[in-house]
């Protein structure tokens, strides 16, 4: 039976703050308490939650394997699972750029400007376009071949999982930077880079989590 996203939200609701009310959880969701009142029972009676009298809603025995990977992947944030970014300035050439690709093992480099902030992403795709026929390329900067604003794809390390995940589908792209805002009146607009997520990271998760079950 596939839930609602009110009944997952009561269930990470429920996981947080047990034990926690009938009147609490209809609070937190800005809703009424006859208003969830069925989705309350139903998740009872599924034993996704339980409900112990005059005490509150805990836990059901169903752990978040048995709510699926959609559940697992909305309550998981980015910074949990994300990886070490693997950054190069604009300046750095093809040549190079292509040779940490490979040293690295990764299928997209990060890249940044001379005071470390976001300026554009390359992927292997980005560099094979600009070499195929042209002898030239290996001394490009590589900010002649990159990616950058406004198509410029990222994510902030309290996103959800699953909403990185929809980008990188919607986007079609294996990877994506982990930024946060740069502080300061001078840095407005300027991203800091913190981290990367693939999809071998989401897929991991998944695995791991299949595995502990």
């Amino acid at each position: 039976m596939e839930l609602t996203s009110r009944q997952l939200q009561i269930i990470d609701i429920v996981k947080k703050n047990a034990p926690i009310t009938g009147e609490q959880i209809a609070e937190a969701l800005r809703l009424s308490r006859p208003t969830i009142r069925a989705d309350l029972s139903l998740l009872v009676m599924l034993d996704y939650i339980d409900a112990k009298p005059k005490v509150g809603y805990f836990p059901g025995g169903k752990s978040s394997r048995g709510l699926g990977s959609g559940y697992l992947l909305q309550e998981t944030k980015v910074k949990d699972i994300q990886s070490v970014p693997i950054i190069i300035r604009e300046t750095t050439t093809v040549h190079d750029a292509v040779v940490t690709l490979f040293l690295q093992d990764v299928g997209t480099l990060i890249i940044c400007d001379e005071d470390g902030k976001l300026a554009g992403v390359a992927s292997r795709k980005d560099f094979l376009k600009v070499t195929l026929g042209n002898p030239g390329a290996a001394t490009i900067p590589v900010s002649m071949v990159m990616t950058r604003q406004p198509k410029l794809i990222t994510v902030e390390p309290d996103d959800t999982v699953l909403d990185a995940a929809h980008k990188m589908i919607f986007h079609e792209v294996d990877s994506l930077p982990v930024v946060v805002p740069c502080e300061g009146e001078e840095a407005i607009g300027k991203l800091e880079v913190v981290g990367r997520l693939t999809k071998t990271s989401i897929v991991k998760l998944l695995l791991d989590t299949e595995a502990k079950g």
